[in-house]
């Protein structure tokens, strides 16, 4: 496959004047656009993106020139090219479409009457479909905004209004000229907004916008968060936010969770409002990372960009890392590291080590490929947690000066990884370049086997591959992190030995302490016999990454599924929330041996009911005065697997609060866990209408979200076939959402079939709604994380491989292929043991 042709490489575009006319009711925009630039070549001809636009007229230099449009370029032609600066003048229109990038609409009703905003989405390559541009990262330039819209409305961009005025039965808006920054950070929103401002410590003007359905305290907790978001990395990075205002905008209709515009940061509601009084203590803390992964990208990815998509990790693994810093300095008693390790760490581990999928650092040869890039396990979860290991390998001090450096260096340029190693390197001494480029560059992560022969310990590291991989010679220099300091703080080769007689301790040698590498450990016999008997001594974290890796194992031949069960009786008594969370990982995984089997399901729930139990009574159901909030989160977990258990106490329980409450009084920690539960039993003859009219007219996103977590956990599949029927309506599901209801039907094991042959007899009304969306590989890829049978990984391969030959499908099938037949193959292997031990389970006591 040919390389992409970057126009950049002909032509450089240093300011953009840009004039547009927005015409709402008609869905349509015309516009003026004057790019002043450089030529690169001594040939007649410019370049410069543009898709689905009608080019009107094209004049250079103040002459006319001849124009043609192809394969979304714009081809100018017959210009004089000996004239050093060219300058460009476009007219142009195009049309305001539904699907949410490019210039769209975003819907919402205001007490019964439909209303709509306008808002952009020009990431990764979408600022080409609402003006001529060059739309390449590298292509930084500045711009003048002029937008000409209907009157009584707010409009907001990237920078201050510099001139508005109402010209006849139109608005027009000058914004301020913004700093050099590439097309896809330009944005606007208009519309009927309010909003909430402060200032940070140095003077910046920090603004929260909503939709007027959305009440004011909602937008106040964004407010505090961004706020000391920005003070706090103006110290960190030791560069002040560049700009006067920083905007963030809560839109109804987003297709991604936010989006990193320079000045106007734009979210799904759910990432950005919270209300005081039912929003859970969960959306709070995601609210919270989201606003501050956000803003790190004012630092990382908008002052200083990546040279090329290949490189996106500069943008997202940083700002996947920098979340956690900041919110674990702003908010200390949440521990968002242990979130990190029981989210970002599980994801990263569970998606690299499937075969095929992309390493960090990847190549782009096409258009459609970018969009497929941002898979949030890799070049997010992956790539932040490599961040992590470095700044644990080189320390906090030395990380934090090289990034000092960087931004000193390469403010408002672009970069490519070598830069940023280089800037670590003068901090800390360290190679970074040597013991990151294995991580960057290939896909997979090894896993460390730990056992004692004779009188030494040996450690040994190989590739670790959830499916078939083939024999592989890769290494890496692995940070080993472990409490024990006679072991190597490095792991260069395949095998290290380490003397028993230097190990001062070792009934609990541990590596990787704090997750803080990109390996698992395999304890072999004794070693993880101690280390299981001695769990009471490590650290809540520890005991978390531990039995993930067990389970990651268990997906191998590395270790017998069967042994998972007597794992998790180990860690009966457990109080901890995050470890709890990697228990219900575990049990839930377990399901897929048992699900067509029945007294073996059962065994299967009473084993979680009896593991949660200890907890669970020592618990009320009532939050308490002065309770920590891990205690509020252990509550809702333990809960959760105790009406999974199908505890006949529990039920009372949570019926009795469904009964005794409104949906929208009910604990919202709470709160799925019950709806859930009452869908399920069927507690009210009208529930599931009921639940239905409360997600049409709620305006609180949290609260639509939580009920379609209930909804769609019916056992009736006649209300199945009704939900799948209101996804492919608009009015009753936003297409934002649809993804949500399908993936979450599927994983029910009882509309798993139903919901699989909807996907592929409605593939057409997929397509026209999602081909052009950055979720448009989602599909492939998570139908193979839940089918399991052999009849439908053959329906998976005649459904998916004929569409091998789109390029923004193509890795997800080829993943999704063999991690299916791999899941198919180990349930085969592994249900009858799996059935077996449940069955001489005893009650635990």
């Amino acid at each position: 496959m040919t390389s992409i042709d970057r126009l950049l490489n002909y032509f450089k575009p240093e300011h953009y004047n840009l004039s547009l006319q927005l015409d709402r009711r008609e869905r349509q925009f015309s516009g003026t656009v004057t790019v002043s630039g450089a030529l690169k070549h001594s040939k007649d001809w410019i370049k410069l993106h543009a898709k689905d636009l009608v080019i009107e007229t094209v004049v250079v230099n103040g002459k006319d020139v001849d124009f043609c449009c192809r394969d979304d370029e714009l081809t100018i032609s017959r210009i004089d090219s000996t004239i050093a600066k060219q300058i460009v003048v476009i007219g142009f229109s195009g049309k305001i479409t539904d699907p949410m990038h490019g210039l769209y609409p975003c819907y919402y009703k205001q007490d019964g009457v439909d209303k709509e905003l306008l808002a952009t989405q020009f990431e990764s390559h979408h600022a080409r479909e609402v003006f001529p541009c060059i739309d390449e990262p590298a292509a930084k330039a500045s711009f003048d905004l002029t937008l000409t819209t209907e009157t009584n409305i707010t409009v907001v961009g990237n920078m201050p209004v510099k001139n508005q005025q109402i010209n006849d039965e139109h608005m027009i808006t000058q914004f301020e000229t913004t700093p050099v920054m590439s097309t896809y950070l330009l944005a606007w929103v208009t519309g009927d907004l309010h909003k909430i401002t402060a200032q940070t410590n140095n003077g910046t003007e920090v603004s929260i916008w909503a939709t007027p359905a959305q009440p004011a305290d909602r937008l106040a907790f964004a407010l505090d968060i961004a706020t000391r978001t920005i003070d706090f990395f103006n110290d960190y990075f030791n560069t002040p936010y560049p700009l006067p205002k920083s905007d963030h905008v809560a839109l109804p209709d987003f297709s991604s969770g936010a989006m990193e515009n320079w000045g106007l940061i734009t979210y799904r509601e759910t990432a950005l409002l919270v209300d005081p009084k039912t929003s859970s203590l969960d959306t709070k803390r995601q609210v919270a990372l989201v606003v501050a992964h956000e803003l790190s990208h004012q630092w990382f990815g908008n002052l200083v960009t990546m040279e090329w998509w290949n490189d996106l990790w500069l943008n997202e693994s940083f700002a996947n890392f920098m979340e956690y810093v900041a919110i674990d300095q702003l908010e200390p008693s949440w521990n968002v590291w242990l979130e990190y390790a029981s989210h970002e760490v599980i994801q990263a581990l569970r998606r690299d080590a499937l075969p095929g999928v992309q390493p960090i650092q990847t190549d782009v040869n096409h258009p459609d490929e970018i969009s497929t890039l941002f898979d949030p396990a890799i070049v997010y979860a992956k790539g932040g947690r490599l961040l992590r290991m470095v700044y644990t390998f080189i320390g906090p001090e030395a990380f934090q000066a090289g990034l000092k450096q960087y931004f000193s260096d390469h403010a408002y340029s672009n970069t490519v990884a070598n830069d940023l190693w280089k800037s670590l390197e003068l901090a800390s001494g360290e190679n970074i370049t040597k013991l990151t480029r294995p991580w960057m560059t290939v896909s997979g992560y090894p896993v460390v086997s730990l056992h004692t022969v004779g009188d030494h310990v040996e450690i040994t590291q190989e590739q670790f591959s959830i499916g078939p991989n083939g024999a592989s010679a890769k290494l890496w220099p692995i940070p080993l992190a472990s409490n024990n300091p006679a072991i190597p703080r490095l792991l260069n080769d395949r095998t290290a030995r380490v003397p028993l007689n230097d190990l001062a301790d070792n009934s609990t040698i541990l590596l990787n302490a704090a997750s803080t590498s990109h390996f698992i450990t395999n304890y072999h016999n004794s070693i993880k016999q101690r280390l299981f008997s001695s769990l009471g001594k490590i650290t809540e974290i520890d005991r978390m990454g531990l039995l993930n890796e067990q389970l990651l194992l268990a997906q191998t031949d590395l270790l017998p599924a069967a042994d998972l069960i007597d794992d998790l009786i180990s860690y009966r008594g457990e109080t901890s929330d995050a470890v709890w969370n990697v228990i219900s990982l575990v049990l839930h995984d377990l399901r897929k041996y048992v699900e067509d089997d029945d007294p073996s399901d059962d065994r299967l729930r009473r084993l979680a009911a009896d593991l949660a139990r200890p907890v669970y009574q020592s618990l009320s159901w009532n939050s308490q005065p002065n309770e920590s909030d891990a205690d509020k989160l252990l509550r809702s977990t333990v809960i959760s697997l105790m009406l999974y258990g199908r505890d006949a106490e529990a039920g009372r329980q949570a019926a009795e609060m469904f009964r005794s409450s409104s949906v929208e009084d009910l604990d919202p920690d709470l709160r799925i866990s019950i709806l859930a539960h009452a869908v399920r039993v069927g507690l009210t003859p009208s529930i599931i209408e009921d639940l239905i009219q409360l997600h049409q007219s709620t305006v609180s996103s949290e609260l639509r979200e939580d009920l379609t977590v209930a909804l769609t956990a019916t056992t009736e599949l006649s209300v199945a076939k009704n939900l799948l029927d209101m996804i492919k309506n608009p009015k009753q599901i936003k297409p934002q959402d649809a993804m949500s209801w399908i993936v979450m039907m599927a994983r029910n094991p009882h509309l798993r079939e139903l919901t699989w042959s909807w996907l592929r007899s409605n593939w057409v009304w997929i397509e026209s709604v999602y081909s052009s969306d950055k979720s448009y590989d989602a599909f492939p890829r998570y139908f193979a994380t839940i089918l399991s049978t052999k009849k439908q990984l053959e329906e998976y391969v005649a459904f998916f491989e004929p569409k091998r030959d789109n390029i923004a499908l193509q890795r997800s099938i080829d993943v999704g292929l063999s991690e299916l037949r791999h899941r198919v193959n180990l349930i085969e292997n592994q249900s009858s043991a799996v059935r077996s031990r449940l069955a001489q389970l005893q009650p635990i006591r």
